[in-house]
């Protein structure tokens, strides 16, 4: 008898899937709020419409002052009144030693699927962009541009495959610490995926030089009006301070992430068998490649010929696709675009391809390009879904109001340390509240105002903490299922374990550099 036959299978834990993981997490969100005290603190906002100030109070209703300084200081709120209004701080802050214990607000089984779909209504406008995104997509491809397009540039890229890597690390480091653009780089996926399949690289390296790079930016932010700036306007300072600091500190993790992604890419390009997603490769290129397998049953090879040729009809597909990216940055940069707008533009530029697709000598016709939009669309479906279900699980905390309890925990914690055991704290701090509010502008409004005043009362500068606040909420939404991985790993088809395995190197880099440039800011201030 073969020896095969009676060899027992070996036990292999797999970590479940994107949506598995959400809907578990859903359900520890909805016991926690049974077992951590509800509470709250007052929260105060700038009404523009009568020009004052709006004190939100957990137990006795709302309470208006008006808008100037005095008010201000009388609350304890150490920002400046310009910051309301000239419209610096658009979202509710959290007022300084109000905080109350409130009546439990446990949430019910009901609540475990009830939020998954409001937290779906909720995402609705990243949801759309990303449904267009997939129509464009579906079009193009249709087009037989993407192709073409490949089959030149990797001929032109031969030997020299990294540059292309080294250019989309450094333009999205880039793009993270100048805009924080990261929800925002899923739509580079769509046309550096297919480029990184044509050189020989895996889902790791796509997901390493677009998002992760991104992240990387975003942690050492140096004008992100989305992170430093908006926590610092809510820390009472400004953020020119420590500016120095953090364009050194992310001239130093932007050499770390390429000096990586080189050495891993490296790696893969001589074995492809030391990818750590191989044996999810030939689902990965399947769905991603565009390479062309289909045989044109009857055609004659000069008609095979003509369609895979590099037409100009074909390059002016790609370059309206190509510009659309652009044209996003600048938007999102300059013009205060958000997802409804960017959708607008895919939109256009979507229908002026679908056009040129179904018309010509090998068009595909209305039918074709309205069928190549909708198929593309759905096939981003779960990717949306996996949006909606992390909005879910913050609404669960929110509405049982035990985030402001964990938040003034953590501000009892760093009372009375010295400074450098305080602002390592404060970044261990961080990287946890930055699993329960994985917004950036929405962490920093409601943690600023509370725990920035604790710096004074140990002698360092405001800014520190805001510092502290970026490594550590950044450094958990590289593994937060709660942020914006989630719908990464959904898109490329990547289970969660091969992404803790290449990106865990990546987080200890944050907390420790980070850490020792905080220490050297205590130290030296």
């Amino acid at each position: 008898m073969d020896a095969t036959v009676n060899k027992k299978k070996k036990f292999k834990l797999k970590m479940p899937g994107a949506f598995v993981i959400l809907f578990a997490l859903t359900i520890i969100a909805v016991l926690a709020t049974w077992a951590v005290p509800a509470g709250s603190y007052s929260k105060l906002s700038y009404d523009s419409t009568s020009s004052t100030l709006v004190v939100q109070q957990p137990n006795s209703g709302d309470k208006k002052l008006p808008a100037t300084q005095k008010s201000l200081d009388q609350l304890g709120v150490k920002i400046k009144i310009s910051q309301f209004t000239n419209g610096g701080i658009t979202q509710a802050v959290s007022v300084p030693n109000t905080y109350q214990r409130l009546k439990q607000r446990p949430a019910s089984l009901w609540d475990v699927t009830g939020s998954m779909v409001r937290g779906t209504i909720e995402a609705v406008d990243i949801m759309v962009f990303i449904f267009v995104l997939g129509g464009l997509i579906g079009v193009v491809k249709a087009s037989g541009a993407f192709e073409s397009g490949l089959l030149a540039l990797t001929k032109k890229t031969k030997g020299h495959e990294f540059l292309l890597i080294f250019f989309v690390a450094i333009l999205m480091v880039l793009g993270g610490t100048l805009c924080g653009i990261e929800e925002e780089a899923v739509a580079f996926y769509p046309i550096l995926v297919p480029v990184f399949i044509a050189m020989g690289y895996d889902s790791i390296v796509s997901v390493g030089a677009i998002f992760l790079a991104s992240s990387v930016g975003t942690s050492f932010s140096t004008i992100n009006p989305f992170s430093v700036v908006i926590a610092s306007n809510a820390a009472g300072t400004s953020f020119t301070q420590g500016l120095d600091w953090r364009i050194f500190g992310c001239a130093v993790a932007a050499i770390f992430i390429i000096v990586y992604l080189h050495w891993y890419s490296k790696k893969v390009k001589a074995n492809p068998e030391f990818s750590y997603s191989y044996e999810d490769k030939e689902s990965f290129d399947k769905m991603w490649s565009v390479t062309s397998e289909e045989e044109f049953t009857g055609e004659s090879n000069e008609t095979k010929v003509k369609k895979a040729a590099f037409t100009i009809r074909k390059k002016i597909i790609l370059v309206l696709f190509v510009v659309t990216f652009p044209i996003m940055v600048w938007g999102v940069m300059s013009q205060g675009w958000w997802f409804p707008t960017m959708a607008s533009s895919f939109l256009l530029f979507a229908i002026l391809i679908m056009f040129l697709t179904a018309t010509g000598e090998f068009g595909i016709g209305e039918k074709g390009v309205v069928d190549a939009f909708v198929n593309g669309a759905s096939s981003l479906v779960g990717v949306s879904l996996i949006i909606g279900l992390a909005r879910g699980i913050n609404l669960v905390l929110n509405e049982g109001m035990i985030s402001d309890t964990m938040l003034q925990f953590s501000s009892g914690l760093v009372k009375n340390m010295n400074g450098p055991m305080f602002i390592i704290v404060m970044l261990l701090i961080f990287f946890v509240l930055g699993f329960i509010v994985p917004s950036s502008s929405g962490l920093a409004v409601l943690s600023m105002p509370i725990l920035a005043p604790l710096a004074d009362s140990v002698n360092i500068p405001r800014f520190v903490v805001v510092t502290a606040y970026q490594f550590g909420q950044y450094a958990m939404l590289f593994l937060a299922p709660t942020g914006l991985v989630m719908a990464t790993l959904q898109m490329l088809d990547m289970k969660y374990s091969h992404w803790l395995r290449f990106v865990w190197p990546v987080v200890v880099f944050v907390l420790v550099f980070g850490g020792s440039i905080l220490v050297a800011q205590v130290l030296i201030y």
